[in-house]
């Protein structure tokens, strides 16, 4: 019995690191357009508001179908959900790699985005059947953590292999690659242990199943008081991330600093970075050291805020090296907690609705993108810009309103529940 669990416990790796490598290359497709920018401008002869509709094509399909793919997960499968939307997503992303024109490249990143919609959200509901409790943090962790590889390799090593090869050789080899490993997770992973023939890992109490359905189980979801805290706490949380770090952080530092596209991209290298070892160290620190998922929230949340305030008061008087330090405390505080509240979303429900209630919470913060990269672009625009650049003045603006946010975002998990607790066994505050 002990060489058959051991098994079961090594056999978990495997399954992780297939769904790790399909988080890398969806967090690659997220951002490659920054970078491929100049050359799809050219290619198919388009606009700065057309490349724009270009990249969103991945977002909205993607954030849309985060509910529904949860419910898929729950009633259907994790695994067949993940095989069926990644061939999908492979062959959209071969498409893209051949697109004749614009029309055909934005179809293309529409069926991109709503391939790799099954990733992140089956993933998680596959751990909650191979890893425990008191696991789940540090694994989560990881796996956030390897998006952030995809975010890097979706930047400067893109540039140099385009350069190279080309971008649509690099696309077509990318989507094969993707429905390979598509049909690796049919063939290697599995829902649970028990269907591998293995013993199960998770305890009882927490694979416990009900009779209702799954739109009865998205009601539960949505009229629960402890889902709404940590929903509005990712909703300002990933806003910011997406609208500051994911598009005017670059602007920032070149207009108020002067800095060079290429030392601006290094600096914004530091955030990344800094999820790449912050998620797997704050999910330990929840599982492990503090044994809470509440706490981390918060103390996260706090120094978030602080960060913001030490901003927008020293927005225009910050040396290179100190804005790299706050990018990579920021990276922590802001981009690393993110698999803890997962976490505790996923553990107020029972098992059986880890999908559903993960896909639910994370259609707001990708809402969160959706509102705030534009929101900022306006407040931006309300100053406008002097000799084709914002001055510091426009960007003090933008930063009171993320400073607000972030206090908003740390008002709100104050009321989260904690649930690490009571899987101990003890009850939850």
């Amino acid at each position: 019995m002990r060489d058959i669990e051991t098994r079961a416990l090594r056999y978990r790796w495997y399954i992780f690191l297939l769904f790790a490598v399909q988080y890398v290359l969806l967090f690659f497709h997220r951002v490659c357009p920054a970078v491929l920018a100049p050359e799809l401008t050219k290619t198919f002869s388009i606009s700065g508001t057309a490349l724009g509709v270009l990249a969103s094509g991945y977002f909205y399909p993607y954030a849309l179908m985060q509910v529904p793919v949860g419910m898929l997960s729950d009633s259907w499968g994790a695994r067949k959900t993940t095989v069926v939307f990644g061939s999908v997503g492979g062959i959209g992303v071969i498409l893209f790699g051949l697109s004749p024109d614009f029309g055909w490249s934005v179809f293309a990143r529409i069926l991109t985005g709503l391939g790799v919609s099954a990733v992140f959200v089956p993933g998680m509901k596959i751990f909650a059947g191979w890893f425990r409790g008191q696991e789940y943090g540090k694994i989560s962790g990881l796996f956030v953590a390897s998006g952030s590889i995809g975010w890097v390799m979706g930047a400067a090593p893109l540039a140099l292999f385009a350069q190279a090869f080309g971008w649509r050789e690099i696309m077509v080899v990318i989507g094969v690659v993707t429905i390979l490993l598509t049909m690796l997770t049919w063939f290697i992973a599995a829902d649970t242990p028990e269907a591998k023939g293995l013993p199960a890992l998770v305890e009882h109490r927490q694979i416990l199943t009900t009779q209702e359905g799954p739109l009865r189980g998205v009601r539960q979801i949505f009229v629960n008081r402890y889902f709404w805290s940590v929903a509005v706490w990712f909703l300002t949380r990933t806003g910011i991330i997406f609208s500051f770090f994911g598009l005017w952080a670059g602007p920032y530092l070149m207009d108020v600093y002067k800095l060079s596209p290429m030392s601006a991209g290094t600096i914004l290298s530091i955030f990344p970075v800094a999820i790449i070892g912050g998620s797997p160290f704050l999910g330990y620190l929840s599982d492990r050291v503090l044994v809470s998922r509440k706490l981390v929230l918060i103390g996260s949340s706090v120094l978030h805020a602080i960060c913001w305030l030490f901003l927008l008061l020293s927005y225009d008087s910050l040396s290179v090296p100190s804005l790299g330090m706050l990018f990579l405390v920021m990276g922590i505080a802001a981009g690393s907690p993110g698999n803890v509240g997962f976490a505790n979303v996923k553990e107020i429900f029972p098992v059986q609705m880890a999908g559903t209630s993960i896909g639910a919470v994370n259609l707001f913060a990708f809402f969160g993108g959706v509102v705030l990269q534009p929101l900022i672009g306006y407040v931006l625009d309300m100053t406008g810009k002097i000799g084709g650049s914002y001055p510091p003045g426009a960007y003090r603006t933008a930063f009171i309103f993320y400073a607000a946010i972030s206090l908003l975002s740390l008002t709100s998990v104050l009321f989260a529940r904690e649930t690490l607790y009571r899987e101990k066994g003890t009850a939850a505050s």
